[in-house]
C-alpha cells in the first residue's frame, strides 16, 4: 500500500528535524548565575530588612495618617434655656462657600478641563439667594481662595455638596442664635462676630458656657468603617450640659409688652420690672425697655448692652418705707399699735420736710402712714432709732455693698459716711423717707423679698446650673440668713396691705387675693444734685399677702407730665403682672374670700 505523495512529504520533513546536541556547562559560568541570583536575595533580604527594622517607625506613621481622621472641635458653646427648657440662646451650625475658580470642574469631566465662572455661577444660583451676575462678579478674576458667601444652613450646605462641583469647599462654624430676640437681651447679652462675648451672662460665665471638646482621633479602613482598636475612651461622648435659668419666657415676655407700653405712653427715659420668688431668690422676670436684638447687635447703640436694674442707682423713696419701719420694730422705738402725729411739714437742722401734697394728715397710725405715704409721720417713726444704730442697720442690709448674685455687673449702693450720717440729724430724717441714699432695682427686690419670706436675706439669681435634658430642675432653698422677726415682717406686710385696698395702691386689688404693696415718686438725683422735674416713679408688691410667695417691683425712670406717680405709671405694669402671674403660677385664690364669694 503506497501513501499519498504530499503525506510521504510530511513525513519525511518530520523526520528530518535538526538535533541541538548538549554541550557541557562551563564552571565559570555556572557560577556566575549562581553569584547574580545569590546577590539579588540578598538585595531583596536587605531591602527587606531596611523597611522592617530601620524604615518601620516612618511607614508605620505615614499609614496611621492615611488611616486616621481627626476632626478638630468647632469651639460650640452650650444652650441656655428658661426654667421650662424654652431655648434662649443656641449655637447652629452654618458653613462658609469658598471657590477656587483655577479648579473648577463637574463631574464626569475630563480632570484637566476647567470650567467657567459663570457655568458654575449658573448652578449656584438656583440654590443660592444670589443672580448669575452677583455671583460672577464675586468671582472676580481672583484664581482661588474666594469667600462667596457665609451663613448657609445645613441642607442649602447638602445641596451644594450634592452638586460635586470640584472647586468648591464648604466650610463648617458654629453660630449663636438667639430664638427669643431681644426678649431676653438684658441678661443673656451676645457674642461678637469673633464670637467673643460681649455682656450679659454670656460674658460673666464665659467658661461655663464653653463645651467641653477635644480634638476626636478615630482609625477607618479603607471603606470608612471605624476600627475596634486604639479607640481613645469616650471619643463618641458629646457635651450635653445646658445652662438652665430660673426666668420664665412667659412671664418674661409678659412683663416686657407692659413695661414698654407704660414707658411709652409716658415717654419714660427706660424702665425695669422684676419677679422674684422670696423663698429662694429666683428671678422668674427681669425685664427692661429699652433693649436690643442680640441677633442684630450692630443695630443699636452700645448703651443699650448694660441691664440697668443691677447696675444704675437711684433713690427708693416711699417704696423703702416699709423697709424703715420693719427696723423700727425690730429696735422696738415704735409699737405696732402706736401713732404718730402728721403736721404737714417739719423743720430739721434749718432744713423743712413736706408730705408730697404739703397736706397734714392729723394723728395716724402705721398702716394709714403708708397709705398717704406720709414723709413727716417717717420722720417722726424714725427719730427714737439712734442714728448709728439706723446707720447700721442699712449697712447690715447691704445698702452699701454688691449684691451676692450672678447677675453680671451688679454694684453696690451708696451710703452717707457712718460718721456723716451720725452728726447731721437732716440724713436721718432723709433716709427715713428713701432718699438721701441709693440702691439698685434690683436690691430694693431684695429687701422686699426680707419683708415677705420672714426676715431671710435671699440671694436673688437667674441660674440654677448647667443640666442635661429637658427635665425641670427642682427649686434651690433658702439660707437661714435671718436679720428681723417674723412677727416684725409680718406687721409691716398688714400695713403694706391696707395701702392696697385703701391707699395709693389700690389699683393692683384682685379680688379673691391679698396683695401687700407700696408706691413710690421719688426725686431724681443726678452728679449729688436734684435734676429739676425728673421722679422715679415705681411700685412694690408682695404676694399672696397671707403666704408671700412673690415679690414684683416696677421701676419707671423720668416719666413725663403732671399726673406722673408710681401710683399712676408703675401700678398699672405691676396689675397686668400680678394678672399673669396668678394665672401662670396657678396661685389659688384666698381661702376666706373663696368662701365669701361661695356664699
Amino acid at each position: 500500500m503506497s501513501l499519498p505523495k504530499n503525506h510521504r512529504s510530511r513525513v519525511t520533513g518530520r523526520k528530518k528535524r535538526r538535533v541541538i546536541p548538549f554541550e557541557p556547562v562551563y564552571p565559570c559560568r555556572l557560577k556566575s548565575v549562581f553569584a547574580i541570583l545569590f546577590l539579588g536575595l540578598f538585595t531583596l533580604m536587605g531591602r527587606m530588612a531596611w523597611l522592617q527594622i530601620l524604615q518601620a517607625p516612618t511607614l508605620q506613621a505615614r499609614a496611621r495618617a492615611s488611616q486616621t481622621q481627626k476632626t478638630q472641635p468647632l469651639g460650640t458653646r452650650r444652650s441656655i434655656v428658661d426654667r421650662r427648657g424654652r431655648l434662649i440662646a443656641i449655637d447652629e451650625e452654618r458653613f462658609r462657600l469658598w471657590a477656587h475658580p483655577r479648579y473648577f470642574n463637574f463631574p464626569g469631566d475630563n480632570p484637566a478641563f476647567i470650567r467657567e465662572p459663570v457655568e458654575v455661577a449658573r448652578k449656584l444660583s438656583k440654590i443660592l439667594d444670589f443672580s448669575i451676575d452677583e455671583l460672577v462678579a464675586r468671582l472676580g478674576d481672583r484664581p482661588s481662595g474666594v469667600k462667596l458667601v457665609e451663613g448657609l444652613d445645613a441642607q442649602i450646605a447638602l445641596d451644594i455638596k450634592q452638586l460635586g462641583i470640584s472647586g468648591l469647599d464648604l466650610e463648617p462654624y458654629p453660630q449663636r442664635i438667639y430664638p427669643q430676640g431681644a426678649l431676653f437681651a438684658n441678661v443673656v447679652g451676645f457674642l461678637n462676630q469673633e464670637r467673643v462675648p460681649q455682656a450679659g451672662l454670656e460674658q460673666s460665665l464665659n467658661d461655663q458656657l464653653i463645651r467641653k471638646e477635644k480634638a476626636r482621633i478615630l482609625r477607618r479602613g479603607a471603606d470608612g468603617t471605624p476600627l475596634p482598636d486604639d479607640l481613645p475612651l469616650g471619643v463618641f461622648d458629646r457635651d450635653n450640659l445646658r445652662l438652665h435659668l430660673t426666668m420664665d419666657a412667659r412671664l418674661q415676655e409678659l412683663s416686657v409688652k407692659a413695661l414698654a407700653t407704660e414707658v411709652r405712653k409716658w415717654d419714660a427715659k427706660k424702665g425695669v420690672a422684676i419677679v422674684m420668688d422670696v423663698t429662694n431668690g429666683e428671678l422668674l422676670a427681669l425685664a427692661s425697655t429699652p433693649t436690643y436684638d442680640p441677633n442684630r447687635y450692630w443695630k443699636f447703640s452700645p448703651a443699650l448692652f448694660r441691664e440697668w436694674s443691677v447696675q444704675d442707682l437711684f433713690e427708693p423713696g416711699s417704696t423703702f418705707k416699709p423697709i424703715n419701719l420693719a427696723l423700727a420694730l425690730q429696735e422696738g422705738v415704735i409699737n405696732p399699735l402706736g401713732q404718730v402725729e402728721d403736721t404737714g411739714s417739719l423743720n430739721i437742722g434749718g432744713w423743712s420736710i413736706y408730705n408730697h401734697n404739703r397736706l397734714a394728715n392729723g394723728v395716724i397710725d402705721f398702716s394709714k402712714v403708708l397709705q398717704v405715704s406720709s414723709n413727716v409721720g417717717m420722720v417722726k417713726a424714725m427719730r427714737n432709732l439712734k442714728p448709728s444704730s439706723y446707720w447700721d442697720w442699712l449697712h447690715r442690709l447691704g445698702v452699701d455693698v454688691r449684691p451676692d448674685t450672678d447677675l453680671p455687673g451688679a454694684v453696690p449702693g451708696q451710703l452717707k459716711s457712718k460718721e456723716e450720717f451720725v452728726s447731721k440729724p437732716i440724713e436721718l430724717a432723709t433716709a427715713s423717707y428713701g432718699q438721701g441714699f441709693s440702691l439698685t432695682p434690683l436690691k430694693l427686690a431684695q429687701l422686699h423679698a426680707l419683708i415677705a419670706n420672714g426676715g431671710h436675706l435671699v440671694k436673688p439669681h437667674i441660674t440654677r446650673g448647667l443640666f442635661a435634658g429637658d427635665e425641670l430642675i427642682p427649686a434651690s432653698t433658702a439660707g437661714d440668713y435671718r436679720l428681723l422677726r417674723t412677727e416684725v415682717t409680718q406687721t409691716v406686710l398688714n400695713w403694706m396691705e391696707s395701702v392696697v385696698e385703701q391707699g395709693s395702691g389700690v389699683g393692683v386689688y384682685t379680688p379673691g387675693y391679698r396683695i401687700a404693696g407700696k408706691t413710690g415718686t421719688a426725686q431724681k438725683a443726678v452728679n449729688g444734685r436734684y435734676k429739676p422735674g425728673a421722679k422715679i416713679c415705681s411700685f412694690v408688691a408682695n404676694l399672696p399677702a397671707d403666704n408671700p410667695k412673690y415679690v414684683v417691683l416696677v421701676v419707671v425712670d423720668e416719666p413725663k407730665g403732671d399726673h406722673a406717680y408710681g401710683s399712676t405709671v408703675a401700678v398699672p405694669v405691676a396689675k397686668k403682672i400680678i394678672d399673669g402671674l396668678l394665672v401662670l403660677q396657678k396661685i389659688p385664690p384666698h381661702r376666706n374670700e373663696t368662701q365669701a364669694s361661695a356664699s
